[in-house]
């Protein structure tokens, strides 16, 4: 197999990847934030109809510029089949003239969640967030005017995330909410800038009372009822997600199985945990372990970090390659209470390292480690933080589009509920209680393939769960009986599935993707195989569509 991994001079091909990249940093300022990039720390971009054409046509523009050119080597073959798939997919998804309106993953979010990536310790850094929110109306502008062009092209986004969606808006804009207490902080540090932070906290406040209104007024009534959004997008969104197009059939049948699977291996290990225990009292056992439970968020901060450290510390050197300055991860409790838990990339300069963020939501003080281990591994290491930082630091290798551009959920969440089930193999998780917890998270995927699939393509709902079709109604029912979390965890994330299809059902999928390329790598090299050889390699790709990476280590 050809080395993807050495330092290699830049191809043609590297070059239109870069030219790409730095197109998009014109058009998409918080995507410097996201970055740690300086210069455009103020600034948003225009979501505007014109905004989303101009990104649009860069996608189409370097595209052409692709076309007539060939690959020197293994890692240009992979940007040319990755950046073909992506932007091509751009392009169809940019055709069906929908603008997102969700609960989690739309610009209604994003607008307000740019300013957690922000540093927020100096006066220059809260003049930036000054100016950023005395820009973030006519940014709201675009975003509404897309709306409305969507909505006058028949597109809607379903009324339940219309609502959830009018309820945000309306929680960030309150007295004392988010642009308020940011501006108070800022206040604090510098007091020179007190009025213009001021200023600009009633401005956000106003851009989002303005949303609130127009999405009550005017979308509301014309959204329709029905979460379901049929087979068309949602290949188009399963392609999205995954950078794999699969059988959506088969796909349902195996969730089906994997569900069933994992519930049966959770009642091997409840009654490991006290004999003849359901996996309802198994939990329950664990819940009342003094042990095994955290009071309040600081000690939730300060118990992530513990275990994270911990991981990175046992991990690099002997299963991983985690050289410096990516062996440092920073746990954090969420500015919001949504819900979620996420991971944030580190900084070019690894400067601002990588974060894993919980949103904790209102009301919630009591948590149990048995049921969070496995998520510490997913959103850190071995999981996401490793995945990131890898591909931040190959600049030797990957051009910036590689790097830091293209990020495929199928790819990214697959890795990490791939890296959890590898902590059990590894040992990690001998604890009866932490792998109940693991099975906990891997049943709670595997229920979303179900459940996504079911309910968006409104398949037959399988006997052990029910009869007749799938609807949002017993979706909601099945949820509750396979997601062991809280009732405004179980909200949110219910809400999520049916506002962003095909996001969920990735998770589950991309792992077992995953699992099929190096079960056929290591079927292929017998006794020569090495595990953590392939690691190496296989994050050493990259973030890509996992149809790409397949042909990428299995040829």
């Amino acid at each position: 197999m050809t080395d993807i991994t050495s330092p290699r001079t830049p191809s043609a091909i590297d070059t239109v990847a870069n030219e790409y990249f730095a197109r998009l940093l014109e058009l998409i300022p918080e995507f410097a934030t996201e970055l740690g990039l300086p210069g455009r720390e103020a600034e948003y971009s225009d979501y505007s109809p014109a905004g989303i054409e101009a990104q649009t046509q860069a996608a189409r523009e370097a595209l052409a510029a692709l076309a007539p050119l060939q690959p020197v080597d293994a890692v240009d073959e992979i940007t040319l089949d990755a950046m073909k798939e992506r932007l091509g997919l751009d392009l169809e998804i940019a055709a069906t003239q929908r603008t997102e309106l969700n609960n989690i993953a739309s610009t209604a979010q994003s607008l307000r969640a740019i300013f957690d990536l922000m540093p927020q310790e100096t006066a220059t850094d809260y003049g930036f967030i000054a100016e950023r929110m005395h820009n973030l109306p006519a940014a709201m502008a675009g975003y509404i005017a897309a709306l409305r062009d969507s909505a006058a092209k028949g597109q809607y986004s379903a009324a339940r995330q219309v609502k959830i969606v009018i309820t945000q808006a309306r929680d960030y804009a309150k007295s004392g909410g988010f642009f308020e207490t940011l501006s108070t902080s800022g206040a604090a540090v510098a007091p020179e800038l007190a009025e213009r932070l001021t200023s600009g906290a009633e401005a956000c406040n106003a851009a989002y009372r303005l949303l609130a209104s127009v999405l009550e007024d005017e979308l509301l009534p014309a959204s329709p009822t029905k979460d379901a959004v049929g087979r068309e997008y949602y290949a188009l969104m399963s392609r999205r997600f995954l950078g794999a197009a699969v059988d959506l059939e088969e796909t349902y049948a195996w969730g089906v199985e994997e569900l069933d699977s994992i519930i049966k291996e959770q009642q091997r290990v409840a009654d490991q945990i006290s004999s003849g225990a359901s996996i309802e009292e198994a939990k329950l056992i664990l819940n009342q372990d003094p042990a095994r439970q955290l009071a309040g968020t600081d000690a939730l901060q300060r118990w992530m970090q513990q275990k994270s450290d911990e991981a990175l510390a046992a991990l690099a050197g002997t299963h991983f390659d985690i050289p410096a300055p990516m062996d440092k991860i920073q746990c954090m409790i969420a500015p919001t209470q949504e819900g979620g838990i996420y991971y944030t990339g580190p900084s070019e300069d690894f400067s601002r390292p990588g974060r894993m963020w919980w949103s904790v939501p209102e009301g919630e003080e009591q948590f149990t480690t048995w049921a969070e281990l496995t998520t510490v591994y997913h959103e850190g290491v071995p999981g996401h933080h490793l995945q990131v930082a890898t591909a931040v630091m190959a600049r030797d290798t990957l051009n910036d589009w590689r790097r830091s551009a293209c990020w495929v959920s199928g790819h990214g969440e697959g890795w990490a509920l791939y890296a959890e089930r590898l902590m059990r193999d590894l040992g990690f998780l001998s604890d009866p209680g932490d792998y109940l917890g693991m099975l906990d998270a891997q049943r709670m995927r595997a229920a979303r393939v179900v459940f996504d699939i079911g309910v968006h393509l409104e398949l037959e709902i399988p006997a052990a769960w029910g009869s007749g079709t799938w609807d949002s109604e017993s979706g909601f029912d099945f949820l509750s009986k396979n997601l062991d979390i809280s009732a405004g965890q179980l909200e949110f994330e219910f809400t999520r599935y049916l506002g962003w299809p095909g996001q969920a059902p990735a998770y589950k999928v991309g792992q077992r993707l995953w699992e099929q390329i190096r079960d056929e790598r290591a079927a292929s090299a017998g006794a020569d195989f090495d595990l953590k050889a392939f690691h190496t390699q296989a994050l050493g790709v990259g973030s890509v569509g996992l149809d790409t990476l397949k042909r990428a280590l299995l040829g």
